[in-house]
């Protein structure tokens, strides 16, 4: 290109009315050398190009939000849910004048992680990783590992630490009122990465080094809530009228309400600071509401006798697959769909029990039952 230089500086003095606490991708962190001088994005615009042309990313479109096997096109999935995340995180970062590139890439890839039938599925692979592998499973370490590790090959995609950051922290299911960044180096970094994939109980501790993580934080909350509430009283689960008066009264009734109400509040307790915060009335609030939802909504998604059932096909896969690696059964799918794509060095350096949980955790619904269906008629 003839105006390379002239243009890849345009895309840079884009960045010069951010706000100091801003994230400035000139400052962008890698983990390995990361050079393409024919490039004119800036590093988390190619962090955000490269999630979205993942394969994982892919699978988002089926894999469980809240609601399983529901015939019914108008319910949320995972896709569903990032785009709401992405939405909610960008007009946050825009007016506070901070990176919408590094929320975007943050709020894409988060839930990338995520095991087929969500939360449930992910504490059934906790369950067994725990028992049969003496380290646990959340589903935003997952994430990294899946972007870090995993995809091109088993090569990963380098993504800025930035991101890949704000991914491992974005846990919405801890609400704090406020939000403040803690500066870290790479090797504090992979410390975190590291203890948490030990066990991920210290998920829990875990604290962004970006506002814009901080920011995606909040927004995975944003991303939910009202949605979650929408898709429960579309399938008759609840009535908007079951919600307390004084959640309506603060948030709102409806998912747009509520996301407006969140968003608006933010963008009023952070603006000019160097955290996320919420008012104390919109804090309390949607508190309550989320556990409104735990009650109403989420505890009643999925029954005992449907968890039971769920639970023996994971364990099932996971004893068949592992049979087979020990066993070199190579007409198993894990051989022939999932390990002839990944790399030599991928395989040689993972026991053979993480290798069966990357695959497991990385189907969508119907892939997983299919699997089911296919080895325990054998």
């Amino acid at each position: 290109m003839k105006y390379i230089k002239d243009i890849k500086e345009n895309m840079i003095r884009n960045e010069e009315h951010l706000y100091s606490y801003a994230s400035k991708s000139k400052d962008a962190i890698h983990l390995s050398e990361n050079i393409n001088d024919n490039d004119i994005r800036n590093a988390y615009q190619k962090d955000v190009d490269k999630i979205i042309h993942a394969l994982s990313y892919t699978r988002y479109i089926d894999k469980t939000q809240v609601y399983t096997d529901i015939p019914n096109d108008n319910i949320s999935t995972r896709m569903t849910h990032v785009q709401f995340v992405s939405r909610a995180s960008r007009t946050i970062a825009r007016a506070l004048g901070v990176n919408e590139d590094l929320c975007e890439a943050i709020s894409l890839g988060h839930d990338i992680g995520h095991t087929p039938y969500g939360h449930v599925g992910e504490k059934i692979l906790n369950n067994i990783c725990r028992k049969n592998i003496k380290i646990g499973f959340a589903h935003n370490i997952q994430s990294v590992r899946v972007l870090m590790e995993l995809e091109k090959n088993g090569e990963g995609l380098n993504l800025s630490l930035q991101v890949l950051d704000g991914i491992m922290c974005h846990n919405g299911e801890l609400i704090q009122s406020k939000y403040m960044p803690r500066e870290k180096s790479a090797e504090e970094f992979l410390k975190e990465y590291n203890e948490c994939t030990i066990n991920a109980e210290n998920t829990k501790k875990l604290i962004p080094m970006t506002l814009e993580g901080c920011i995606v934080r909040v927004s995975d909350v944003i991303g939910y809530i009202g949605k979650d509430i929408e898709d429960a009283v579309r399938l008759g689960r609840i009535s908007i009228k079951e919600i307390p008066e004084k959640i309506v009264n603060t948030l709102g009734n409806s998912n747009s309400e509520i996301m407006n109400t969140i968003i608006l509040d933010v963008i009023e307790n952070s603006f000019k600071k160097g955290y996320i915060s919420m008012s104390s009335k919109v804090y309390e609030a949607l508190e309550d509401l989320k556990k409104f939802n735990y009650v109403n909504i989420y505890e009643r998604a999925m029954n005992n006798r449907t968890y039971k059932l769920l639970e023996t096909k994971f364990k099932f896969l996971y004893s068949t697959y592992l049979k087979a690696l020990e066993n070199n059964e190579y007409y198993n799918d894990i051989f022939g769909i999932y390990l002839k794509n990944m790399s030599e060095n991928y395989i040689l350096n993972n026991k053979k029990e993480r290798i069966v949980i990357d695959f497991i955790s990385g189907m969508t619904d119907n892939f997983f039952e299919k699997q089911y269906i296919k080895y325990s008629k054998i």
